[in-house]
């Protein structure tokens, strides 16, 4: 019999130290033909081969991003342990060179295709998004990937395609939270369609200009910044086009808590806490806490997502 994942508390609560396999990774983006050139202007001393990608401005904040050692040393990756240091301190021995990921579901185009061959037809941008946390702290990221509706259409969706389902890695022997019944595993997340769709949803590769960090969801990650960093999964090795509202690992875990569609609203409170405002990872504990934006944000450009929708009872 199957051991039910137990439940979760306070400390346990996730949206979301050297990377080793920069090198080999780089191998496979260089022959999907993504060019390095040199980065410059961000905080902190960012590691790794740098990538070539163009700004794209129309979705990067203004806000300063937070630092190289900021991004890279507080992370949540259960696959690699519970406390936000872990991730940094465990996940070197994940093997992101050769990596594959399958697509099915309802699409004309099924099967395994190489990371440098999803990447290939691609130009890299970067987005400087903020990514907050259920946990009430948010940070600002500059990522590097490609739009997730561009590689999606690749594959040709059928109507019945109603969401897209991801699932991460899940390798007991390179992850050692795995081997725990913290949660149910592989960790799977979803988005409606028109969700995936949106222009701002980003399959990330990267941060800082650098190939995306071991700890921080290589080698593709996905990132949807309206949302609770939870929805941005990392390690992705399959996407499946569904009919059916997938399932989704932390709704499964504590469905009272974290709902499928995950969009921050200040309105709603945590049941264990107010949402009503933030820190930023980096200011000071003596700062004052920032009034929480609906959507993070990003409301102009996706409310009208959800429009007719009680985003309180779907949360």
């Amino acid at each position: 019999m199957r051991k039910r994942p137990r439940q979760l508390t306070d400390h346990h609560v996730t949206p979301e130290h050297q990377y080793l396999n920069r090198r080999t990774l780089l191998r496979g983006v260089i022959g999907a033909g993504i060019g390095l050139m040199a980065n410059t202007g961000y905080a902190g001393n960012p590691t790794g081969a740098t990538l070539n990608a163009q700004r794209n401005n129309a979705f990067s904040v203004s806000t300063p991003p937070n630092s190289w050692d900021d991004i890279t040393s507080y992370n949540n990756y259960y696959e690699f342990g519970t406390d936000k240091s872990d991730p940094a301190a465990h996940a070197s021995k994940l093997k992101t060179h050769p990596w594959t990921v399958t697509i099915g579901g309802e699409a004309d185009i099924r099967g395994p295709i190489a990371l440098e061959d999803l990447l290939k037809p691609h130009a890299l941008e970067e987005r400087i998004y903020r990514l907050r946390c259920v946990e009430a702290w948010s940070m600002v990221i500059p990522w590097v990937g490609i739009p997730l509706a561009d590689v999606l259409k690749r594959f040709k969706p059928t109507s019945k395609a109603k969401f897209v389902r991801f699932t991460t890695l899940n390798d007991p022997a390179q992850m050692p939270g795995v081997r725990s019944t913290i949660l149910s595993w592989p960790y799977t997340e979803g988005l409606r369609m028109d969700e995936a769709m949106h222009p701002l949803s980003l399959l990330a590769v990267g941060l800082y200009g650098r190939i995306l960090p071991n700890q921080n969801g290589a080698p593709l990650r996905l990132v949807v910044p309206w949302k609770y960093g939870f929805k941005s999964i990392k390690s992705i090795v399959s996407i499946d086009f569904v009919e059916r509202l997938p399932r989704s690992t932390w709704s499964v875990a504590n469905p009272t808590e974290y709902g499928f569609y995950a969009n921050v609203n200040p309105a709603v409170d945590h049941p264990r806490w107010s949402q009503a405002s933030e820190r930023h990872i980096g200011a000071s504990l003596f700062s004052a806490r920032q009034p929480t934006l609906a959507f993070n944000g990003y409301a102009e450009q996706v409310a009208d997502l959800y429009r007719g929708m009680d985003l309180r009872a779907q949360f």
